[in-house]
């Protein structure tokens, strides 16, 4: 029976073993992007046009933060990338990270691939909200405006801060609106439970921060800094 036991105890231990590194491989993933992340914060606050989403970030409830955002082709073309949601509570302070993907697609002519840094402020709980559903569309619910900050764009700042959600985006060194109808942001949920260690859902990283990484500290005091300049 000992034996037995044993026998099953070691079994257990072989298949925890073989587990360990797919989570350590999957939660440095994930680390990375919040890295990223956290560069894509400081480039597009300190930037050109800096001082433009430091202003719609003092006001902001959250931001989304896509460090790659690829959108190319020929004729058919498509988009993509993988980003993290935090938000602030009354106090200030900024949750920990939630993983989202973005991903849409258009019919139209393009040629060529652009790969563009991408940030979006959430003024709202309206507009949190609605992209806190397991789907979000842009362009689908017309109580959610977007408004876009960046070269060219007329209006500028105080136009944007009317709007519920306000994006900044910078594509091979320069600023310019992003087209984001028809892109759909979604949760992934396994990426959050590879980085907190345990299943968890968006509403407890973000809304009642519930789940904390030491790992996305730095991301955190950039955009403390940044709401402060």
């Amino acid at each position: 029976m000992s034996w037995s036991l044993t026998r099953r105890g070691l079994a257990t231990a072989s298949v925890a073993a073989l587990l360990l590194p797919a989570a350590a491989g999957a939660q440095a993933d994930q680390q990375a992007l919040v890295d990223r992340a956290t560069l894509t914060v400081n480039e597009l606050l300190g930037g050109e046009h800096g001082a433009d989403a430091r202003t719609v970030l003092r006001r902001a409830r959250a931001v989304m933060i896509f460090p790659r955002v690829f959108r190319g082709g020929f004729i058919l073309g498509g988009e993509g990338g993988s980003g993290v949601l935090l938000a602030r509570d009354g106090a200030g302070n900024w949750s920990s990270p939630a993983f989202y993907g973005m991903g849409g697609g258009s019919l139209g002519l393009q040629i060529g691939v652009q790969d563009s840094q991408v940030m979006l402020f959430i003024m709202n709980d309206r507009a949190l909200n609605a992209i806190l559903q397991s789907q979000f569309k842009f362009g689908a619910d017309a109580s959610v405006a977007v408004a876009h900050i960046g070269a060219g764009i007329a209006g500028g700042t105080t136009a944007a801060l009317r709007a519920d959600v306000v994006s900044v985006a910078k594509s091979r060194g320069l600023y310019a609106g992003v087209s984001l109808e028809g892109s759909i942001l979604a949760r992934r949920n396994e990426e959050n439970a590879a980085y907190y260690g345990r299943p968890v859902s968006v509403e407890q990283i973000v809304l009642t921060m519930e789940a904390h990484n030491p790992g996305s500290d730095n991301l955190r005091a950039a955009l403390i800094r940044w709401s402060q300049e």
